[in-house]
């Protein structure tokens, strides 16, 4: 059994002492099965209702999911000294605590990559760990472009490539990453409650496409404010919708806020696709989707702008709100 290497304790601060929602009944999770032929319509449902979803039948290999995360688990358990050799995250690279530029901080060390170049991996054998990022990366996209096709086809949106035409382009501006949550000490969890793996924050890219493995910690907030936790399933797939997508259905669809909780016992492993458009792509409102006289609620931008003004703000900033269409009185 291999032991993850731990953050170091005195480096860290970002304490809350928030809890999931104490509802008697809370909502269940969203599942989609992707071979049933009324997926479209389940996964319209789910963006409108939650913004997030689970699938199964999603038709990545296990094999694939198991490769990458046997890899993962053997870099994160080097020596701090040599992940750091991956180089720091500015912005691709290796990162421990400090998530962006901005003082976010919480209980994680991570990779971030870019889905368009080799990665430079400080590891025994960075060959293997990079043929297992790439095969997962190119089955992830696959399915991920399927669900953007079926997200047109319940929108009825035409031709059923406008949205997974982004990913596909070669100057799509997609990101991986990969997160380890190590266990949290016992006397650092109770010094105030919870302890937050990675802060409450959206998603900016059109969708992202998680998986983790069986640890619990993922938790996305509600419509009404309140928190609920996500069972873990190892041989699933949760999609969030992004800001992105948010805007190009003129809100009818609501990126989700989500945030980790650390564990005290185990360690927890994630990886997420995030879908991202080429940096040049305009985001606005599809005017397919605009109803009667509706007026757009946000302003066109390019992702690049977004992305942008994205990244210098707080994970739990409305990011948003800087590209709203101000109702006029």
């Amino acid at each position: 059994m291999v032991i993850l290497s731990k953050p170091v304790i005195e480096q860290f601060s970002y304490i809350r002492n928030k809890q999931p929602s104490a509802a008697l009944f809370p909502p269940l999770i969203p599942m989609v099965d992707l071979s049933k032929p009324d997926s479209k319509h389940q996964i319209i449902k789910a963006c409108e209702e939650f913004g997030f979803f689970k699938v199964i039948n999603h038709g990545v290999p296990m094999e694939l999911i198991s490769r990458l995360e046997s890899e993962a688990t053997e870099f994160f358990s080097l020596p701090l000294c040599e992940k750091e050799k991956t180089g720091q995250p500015k912005p691709y690279g290796y990162g421990n605590k400090r998530i962006g530029p901005n003082g976010d901080v919480g209980w994680v060390e991570y990779l971030l990559l870019t889905t368009n170049q080799d990665p430079n991996l400080a590891t025994e054998n960075p060959e293997s760990f990079g043929v297992a990022l790439n095969n997962y990366m190119a089955a992830v996209k696959k399915m991920a472009c399927e669900i953007l096709e079926m997200v047109a086809d319940g929108l009825k949106i035409q031709p059923r490539n406008s949205l997974s035409k982004l990913m596909m382009d070669e100057q799509s501006d997609s990101v991986f990453r990969l997160n380890h949550y190590p266990p949290c000490p016992d006397a650092l969890q109770s010094l105030n409650g919870n302890v937050i793996g990675f802060g409450e924050h959206t998603d900016p890219q059109i969708i992202s496409v998680l998986r983790s493995n069986n640890t619990a910690g993922l938790q996305i907030s509600l419509r009404d404010g309140s928190w609920i936790s996500v069972p873990p399933d190892q041989y699933s797939f949760f999609i969030n919708v992004g800001d992105s997508l948010q805007v190009m259905t003129n809100g009818r669809f609501n990126s989700v806020k989500h945030r980790v909780m650390a564990n005290s016992v185990k360690s927890r492993l994630s990886m997420i696709y995030f879908c991202g458009p080429p940096l040049s792509e305009k985001i606005a409102p599809l005017p397919c989707l605009m109803r009667g006289d509706q007026q757009s609620l946000y302003k066109e931008f390019t992702w690049f702008e977004y992305k942008r003004s994205a990244y210098a703000s707080r994970l739990a900033h409305n990011r948003l709100m800087h590209f709203e269409k101000i109702a006029a009185s």
